[in-house]
């Protein structure tokens, strides 16, 4: 369990510098957009109120709480299989990223109302519409690896 609290730690304190960073040090909450290396990587900001590419995000200050509670019990969930279930190494890493990006995403909803997104990639003639951060990332990856790496367990 070290390794997915470790993995948590570090996940979450990269995630919120640099949302700090970027929201109120670079103030890109004010500036709106700084081109870093058009039209590769871009800071865009923009306050996710929903779900993945806004989805929910009209349905009033309600969803905000029914979000936070589903992640800290996805996150609650994600702790109690890898504590139950012997995992591997990389199972247990994944679950760390999980972990560590969804708490870094409910601590931007506690604090903003929304979650702080900045991260900006387009290429090849496609212009990205939307943005994402350091959590987002991290709970992509981690879920990718919870599904496809495998656990110490043999089938029956």
């Amino acid at each position: 369990m070290r390794i997915v609290f470790w993995t948590a730690f570090w996940v979450f304190l990269l995630d919120q510098a640099s949302k700090y960073l970027v929201v109120h040090v670079m103030d890109l909450r004010t500036l709106g957009a700084i081109d870093v290396l058009p039209p590769f990587i871009n800071l865009r900001m923009a306050w996710n109120y929903g779900i993945n590419f806004g989805i929910l995000a009209g349905d009033g200050p309600l969803t905000r709480w029914v979000l936070i509670v589903v992640a800290v019990v996805i996150s609650g969930a994600v702790l109690w299989w890898v504590h139950t279930d012997p995992a591997g190494r990389w199972h247990r890493f994944a679950a760390g990223l999980l972990v560590g990006g969804a708490l870094g995403n409910v601590i931007d909803r506690l604090i903003y109302g929304a979650v702080a997104d900045f991260l900006n990639m387009s290429c090849c003639g496609i212009n990205n519409p939307f943005a994402f951060n350091v959590a987002d990332i991290a709970v992509f990856v981690g879920a990718f690896g919870m599904v496809l790496l495998p656990s110490r367990k043999k089938p029956s």
